[in-house]
């Protein structure tokens, strides 16, 4: 389990901020929704390629998936913490959506990072919310055996709970490679 709280370095915020900025600038309308599930599989993808999370979130097991408590708060209301880079809009329909107002940021980010963003979003940023959902939700991924594991895939999934304080252990995702899941618990001991 982490912490109770979880206090974000100006660094963490401005890498955060600045993935928001550059996939909401590269997708369009994109929802609270949609934009949880590619922060979690940008942390997975790069879980699995290198051993180190993207942005070292904690995902807990929700109803609608891994979800960052921390990021859903911020993205559920007007924005506090990520204030300088995105701002909620409403359409005609009543629909929100996430939008930058600041420009995009590089200097938290290596090529390899622009890489893994181009990639979520080329593999991922067509599909839809349902779609997201049912991909983080696939029998065998992590959603799907802590939930399983802990007995509460059923509820979650007749919507007799929505939340859960049960967080995900991306190191899962590198057990069976030494070299990475050393680099994943080294990664976790210095953040």
């Amino acid at each position: 389990m982490h912490p109770v709280y979880i206090k974000y370095s100006e660094d963490q915020i401005s890498k955060i901020g600045n993935t928001i900025i550059y996939l909401s600038e590269k997708i369009d309308n994109l929802s609270k929704t949609k934009l949880l599930k590619l922060l979690y599989i940008l942390d997975e993808v790069s879980v699995r390629k290198s051993g180190i999370p993207f942005l070292n979130l904690h995902y807990d097991v929700w109803k609608f998936g891994p979800v960052d408590k921390d990021i859903f708060i911020e993205l559920s209301s007007k924005p506090n913490l990520l204030k300088k880079f995105i701002t909620k809009t409403t359409n005609r329909n009543g629909k929100s959506y996430i939008d930058s107002i600041a420009e995009f940021n590089d200097d938290e980010f290596s090529d390899n990072e622009i890489n893994l963003l181009d990639f979520v979003i080329t593999k991922f940023g067509t599909k839809t919310s349902t779609e997201l959902v049912s991909y983080t939700h696939k029998v065998g991924s992590l959603w799907h055996n802590v939930a399983k594991k802990n007995s509460i895939l059923e509820l979650l999934e007749t919507e007799q709970i929505n939340s859960t304080e049960l967080e995900i252990d991306l190191g899962e995702l590198v057990q069976h490679d030494k070299r990475k899941k050393q680099l994943f618990k080294e990664y976790n001991l210095y953040y």
